[in-house]
C-alpha cells in the first residue's frame, strides 16, 4: 500500500475535523469574558483553505488577565480537541498544537494594544470582537500598503552576500548540509527580493509557507527559477547552483535600487561575489 493510499481516507476528512475543531475553540472561546476578540489569520483568514490548512488564531484578552492566559495557554489548546503533542517554547505568547485529526493549531495570545494596522491584518475573519477594535483595525489595514523601506533593501542584499560567502566556506570545509542551507538562504532571499520588488509583504526569514503551489504569488518564471535552483550534495553542484542564483540576483538587485531609490553600486556588488563565483 502507497502512502497515498494508506493515509487517503484520513486525510480527505481532514476539512470535517478542521471545522469541527473550529466550532470547539468558537464556543470555548466566545463564552469566556476576558476574552475580548477572536479572529482568524493566514489560509482561513484569507478564505483559500486547502486539505491541510491549519488553524491560524488569534486571541485578545484583557490585560490583567494576559499573564495567566499566556501561561495556561496549552492547557487552553486541550480543550478544543485531543493534542498528540505541543512544539512551542513556555515562554512565548502563542502555542502550536497538534491534534490526533493531524490538524495544527497556532494560538497567538494578544493583549489590546498588540493589534496595530499592519497589511498582514488585510486579511483576517473576524467572529467576536467586543469592544470594535478588531474591526477598526481591519479598516485601516486595508488602507495600507506594503513599500520596501532602503533599509529593508539594504538588509535583503547584505544577507544574500553573507549567504553566499557562506555556502562556499562550508563546501570548502565539506560540511554540505551547513552549505545546502545557505544555498536554501539563497533561494529564500530571491522569493523576499521578487515580494519586494512588487509590493508584497514577504514572509518572514526561514518561512516557505505559500511561496511554491497554487497560493504562490509568484509568476511562472520565477517558480520555474526556484525548482532550476536545486542542488544534489556534491560539491561542484552546490557551486553551479550558487552561480546559477546569481544573475537573477543582479537584475532583481537593480531593479529594486532603481524602484525604491537605493544606491545600486553594481561593481561593489560584483566585487562581492566575485569572491565565491566567478562572474
Amino acid at each position: 500500500m502507497g502512502l497515498e493510499a494508506k493515509y487517503k481516507a484520513r486525510d480527505l476528512d481532514i476539512p470535517k475535523h478542521r471545522k469541527d475543531l473550529i466550532a470547539a475553540i468558537e464556543l470555548d472561546l466566545k463564552n469566556d469574558r476576558n476574552v475580548l476578540a477572536v479572529f482568524y489569520g493566514g489560509s482561513i483568514g484569507n478564505q483559500n483553505t486547502d486539505l491541510y490548512s491549519d488553524i491560524d488564531l488569534r486571541i485578545v484578552v484583557k490585560d490583567e488577565v494576559f499573564e495567566e492566559y499566556r501561561i495556561n495557554k496549552k492547557q487552553r489548546a486541550k480543550n478544543w480537541g485531543n493534542v498528540l503533542f505541543f512544539e512551542d517554547f513556555p515562554w512565548a505568547t502563542h502555542s502550536i498544537a497538534h491534534y490526533s485529526t493531524f490538524i495544527k493549531v497556532d494560538s497567538f495570545y494578544y493583549k489590546l494594544n498588540d493589534i496595530k494596522p499592519s497589511v498582514w491584518y488585510q486579511n483576517i475573519k473576524i467572529v467576536h470582537d467586543s469592544t470594535g477594535l478588531i474591526k477598526e483595525i481591519l479598516n485601516e489595514s486595508m488602507a495600507l500598503s506594503y513599500i520596501p523601506t532602503v533599509e529593508e533593501v539594504e538588509i535583503w542584499r547584505t544577507k544574500f552576500f553573507a549567504h553566499i560567502h557562506e555556502a562556499y566556506r562550508r563546501v570548502m570545509r565539506n560540511e554540505i548540509y551547513y552549505a545546502l542551507h545557505c544555498v536554501d538562504n539563497l533561494r529564500l532571499s530571491m522569493t523576499t527580493a521578487w515580494y519586494m520588488e512588487i509590493g508584497i509583504q514577504p514572509n518572514s526569514h526561514g518561512d516557505w509557507a505559500k511561496l511554491e503551489g497554487k497560493r504562490s504569488k509568484l509568476n511562472a518564471k520565477q517558480l520555474l527559477l526556484l525548482a532550476q535552483w536545486h542542488s544534489s550534495r556534491e560539491p561542484n553542484d552546490i557551486l553551479k547552483v550558487m552561480k546559477s542564483i546569481v544573475p537573477e540576483f543582479i537584475k532583481t538587485h537593480k531593479n529594486l535600487c532603481e524602484k525604491y531609490g537605493v544606491e545600486e553600486n553594481s561593481e561593489w556588488v560584483k566585487g562581492i561575489l566575485n569572491m565565491v563565483v566567478d562572474i
